[in-house]
């Protein structure tokens, strides 16, 4: 008797969700073999689910995805292009980027940026840290050292981005900060006992309280999944780490995760999930907010953070803002009566957007 078909290869695995294409690729979420077209669909479902769940945005929504050139943002571009198109969210995109000043990677991080802007069809808006404050990340390296640049760099980037953001009058910010991101951000935040923090970390949407909010469509996508994508979809990114950033304290949280999830590749999820159902006591609150004396920006003291590491800079005292440092009045002396109502200079994002 004459077999129908001939006989299936062995070793050849289907894919576990159409079982007609031959798996291409394991998930590391889930661990199923899949083929390239059902990775595609089920990894932007995912990403379209977690935007209609949590209502991210509404038609008519401008909205600037923060766009590094790296894989995370690369991809977060392509796939909200997707998305808007194939769904009729009826956003407008805009790609912002900030220009640290650093010769020899964000320079060339831009290049990739720019890049995407002609092959998604989205306009592309970049700050600079030395338009903005007059100093650029390899200037104030020059003058501070490895030791503290990252506190620099990430009140400043905060702060250029609301800069950027407003100058382009869009609605809210999205960022590609991925489920690894956000399930280090709960272990550093219990690693530094910054309990107020905590509370807030996983949140999908943040800095409603703020000039403008951002969202975080890529909370629950896993970094490894966001590679296999970039790279089955051939896409256009940057891959160089930050050269300024060998010895950050988060590199350490993110060596910690990566090995847990080889252990089990649900401890990332089940970081998040900890962390969204932390109960935190009702003595521990957030300083309540005013308004930075010197540029007019959120704070909860009489100078913010951004101001206070600028006068450092000017000054010649870079080490003026780092660490628990007591607020400063308008003349940059240290102010010894501090507000009752917050506890350090370091518990609110700081900036300006009075330009």
């Amino acid at each position: 008797m004459e077999a129908d078909s001939k006989p299936k290869k062995s070793g050849a695995r289907l894919c576990c969700v159409c079982n007609q294409n031959r798996a291409a690729l394991k998930r590391p979420k889930t661990l199923e073999q899949i083929c390239r077209e059902c990775f595609y669909a089920v990894f932007e479902e995912e990403i379209h689910q977690v935007i209609l769940e949590n209502q991210l945005f509404k038609p008519g929504d401008r909205i600037a995805i923060g766009a590094s050139g790296g894989k995370d943002s690369t991809v977060l571009a392509y796939v909200l292009s997707e998305l808007n198109r194939r769904h009729n969210y009826g956003l407008d995109l805009f790609l912002l980027s900030v220009d640290e000043g650093i010769t020899g990677y964000r320079d060339d991080s831009l290049e990739t940026v720019k890049r995407n802007e002609l092959q998604y069809g989205l306009p592309l808006k970049i700050v600079s840290y030395k338009d903005l404050y007059g100093w650029t990340m390899d200037e104030i390296v020059k003058m501070i050292g490895l030791k503290n640049n990252c506190t620099f760099c990430g009140v400043f980037r905060r702060q250029a981005l609301d800069r950027g953001a407003a100058l382009l009058k869009v609605d809210k910010v999205a960022t590609g900060h991925n489920a690894d991101d956000i399930a280090e951000t709960v272990l550093l935040n219990i690693l530094r006992g910054d309990i107020a923090r905590l509370s807030r970390c996983t949140s999908i949407i943040t800095g409603e309280d703020g000039p403008i909010p951002r969202c975080k469509p890529f909370k629950y996508t896993y970094e490894k999944e966001i590679v296999m994508y970039a790279y089955f979809k051939k896409l256009d990114y940057f891959s160089t780490e930050c050269i300024y950033s060998p010895n950050a304290y988060r590199g350490f949280a993110r060596e910690f995760i990566k090995d847990l999830e080889r252990i089990r590749p649900r401890a990332i999820l089940d970081i998040i999930k900890s962390g969204e159902d932390f109960r935190i006591s009702t003595t521990t609150k957030m300083p309540e907010q005013g308004t930075c004396e010197r540029c007019g920006y959120i704070s909860s003291q009489k100078w913010c953070k951004a101001c206070v590491l600028l006068e450092g800079l000017n000054r010649g005292l870079p080490k003026l803002g780092i660490g628990r440092t007591q607020g400063l009045n308008s003349d940059g002396k240290k102010d010894r009566k501090r507000d009752s109502r917050t506890p350090s200079i370091e518990s609110k994002q700081c900036g300006s957007l009075e330009f």
